[in-house]
């Protein structure tokens, strides 16, 4: 859903993308960037409980996943393994926003906030472990010759999701948000894998030689 919104954040961000292309930057350099600025902000920052810094950190570097893609096209240097560079380290900074939520629930923090903390801890391992597997429905759909791109829950609804709940829970001392916020991703997410998996087998089923 929000990938409609794309276009519009990389014609924000295209003067910065045009500075840095003049300045000499690389467009692997931004990704590399970002993606520690995201695992970093989220590691340190969540598990202390410092969720609307750490958000802010996150959000800060989660655009050059936008700024790199634009650096790429407007320069001609995009590539094979510019693809794969970036959709690699998408997964690296993913598992460490929910990784670090999942660090926040391990903490005496949490279990004073919530007595028994761990049904969160599951379900922020649960996100962590199915957003990476809503990914490799569709890398593995598309290397067969087929698509499974969409569903319920796609790669930034999931990001923006809980990032903007987890920084309002911060922000207003409403750990409730991001509870919630969970238990609608983990539902989502498990939605979206099997969505994938039918597309899948519908395109299967309707050519056996695909994949072949």
């Amino acid at each position: 859903m929000l990938e409609r919104f794309r276009q519009f954040w990389s014609n924000v961000w295209a003067p910065l993308g045009d500075l840095l292309l003049r300045l000499g930057v690389k467009p692997d350099w931004v990704t590399w960037v970002g993606t520690i600025g995201v695992s970093a902000g989220a590691l340190i920052f969540f598990p202390q409980g410092e969720f609307l810094i750490g958000v802010l950190v996150v959000t800060a570097f989660v655009f050059s996943d936008i700024i790199d893609g634009y650096m790429a096209r407007k320069s001609g240097q995009s590539s094979k393994w510019g693809a794969f560079l970036d959709s690699t380290l998408d997964r690296v900074g993913d598992a460490a926003i929910f990784g670090g939520l999942l660090l926040y629930y391990t903490t005496s923090d949490a279990k004073a906030e919530l007595g028994d903390p761990r049904i969160y801890l599951y379900l922020s391992l649960a996100c962590l472990v199915l957003g990476g597997l809503t990914s490799y429905a569709r890398a593995r759909a598309e290397s067969l010759g087929m698509t499974a791109k969409g569903g319920i829950a796609e790669r930034s609804d999931r990001l923006v999701a809980i990032l903007v709940m987890t920084g309002f829970s911060g922000m207003f001392d409403a750990p409730f948000l991001r509870e919630i916020t969970l238990w609608a991703l983990a539902v989502a997410s498990t939605i979206t894998v099997i969505q994938r998996m039918l597309m899948v087998h519908k395109q299967a089923v309707a050519d056996p030689g695909l994949g072949s």
